[in-house]
């Protein structure tokens, strides 16, 4: 992948934060949008030495001139894009069930928000990165989806669904690039299982590092008896992103630790 040139939204974060550094450490050029310029900017120098030149923008996955701003910038400094990493997503309390919080009483602008949040910020980048793609008839698009788009995780209902979306998008937007525009434009997604990240891990361990009741309930549920770790999310999206896939195109590769095979019975 040496010399290619790469977006990844939300790059700002845990898991597309390691996507960005894998990539680097191919050889590619790396353009991290996230909605928080000042956590782009910290993975940005946190990428390898030897990495090509990089950039991190502030982007709104969700509105299309912030993504076409972004885009216009990336082109400045890279002159083309050859991968897009769709990996801004994420869920709400109000639009999650809880003791206190029904789902008779679930408020319709937080279930759109997140719906939005992890549907259409994949939809729209690719849209405005799409047209580049179509342009020189060849790219990659790979959308970051979740376990959670197969099986409903309890409580999320809205992040479910949306990854349930991206899911079903995934497999459309394959169809309708190759045959629309160019066998050699791909789209594939990965689907995490519970990876644990900075950000979740006050939830998954308790102080000493043990896992927590939540996390033991999680582990449960895993047949490999772990959470995964960003840099096992980074591997399966090299894979898809590079040469080697080069026939795979419509796939969601699960990377989680066996969860989403389980029947539970």
């Amino acid at each position: 992948m040496q010399g290619k040139k790469a977006v990844v939204t939300g790059g700002g974060g845990a898991i597309c934060g390691e996507i960005a550094r894998a990539l680097a450490a191919e050889g590619v050029s790396v353009a991290i949008w996230d909605l928080s310029a000042e956590a782009g900017r910290a993975r940005l120098a946190g990428l390898p030495a030897t990495r090509p030149a990089g950039l991190a923008l502030a982007c709104d996955a969700l509105d299309r001139e912030s993504v076409r701003e972004a885009l216009r910038r990336t082109l400045e400094a890279f002159g083309t894009v050859d991968i897009l990493v769709n990996g801004a997503g994420g869920g709400r309390p109000e639009a999650t069930t809880s003791p206190k919080l029904s789902f008779f009483d679930l408020p319709s602008a937080a279930l759109q928000g997140v719906l939005g949040l992890n549907y259409l910020s994949a939809v729209i980048p690719s849209q405005e990165v799409g047209r580049v793609f179509a342009g020189k008839q060849a790219g990659v698009v790979l959308n970051i989806a979740s376990v959670a788009g197969w099986r409903p995780l309890s409580r999320a209902i809205a992040y479910s669904n949306g990854k349930a979306a991206t899911l079903s998008f995934t497999a459309w937007l394959a169809v309708h690039m190759a045959r629309e525009y160019s066998p050699a434009i791909r789209v594939n997604a990965v689907a995490p299982g519970f990876v644990l990240t900075e950000q979740n891990r006050f939830l998954l361990l308790d102080e000493a590092g043990a896992p927590s009741e939540r996390g033991k309930r999680i582990l449960a549920a895993v047949p490999m008896q772990r959470l995964g770790r960003p840099e096992e999310i980074a591997g399966a999206v090299l894979y898809l992103v590079s040469e080697q896939a080069r026939f795979v195109t419509g796939a969601v590769l699960a990377v989680d630790g066996g969860f989403s095979a389980d029947p539970g019975v």
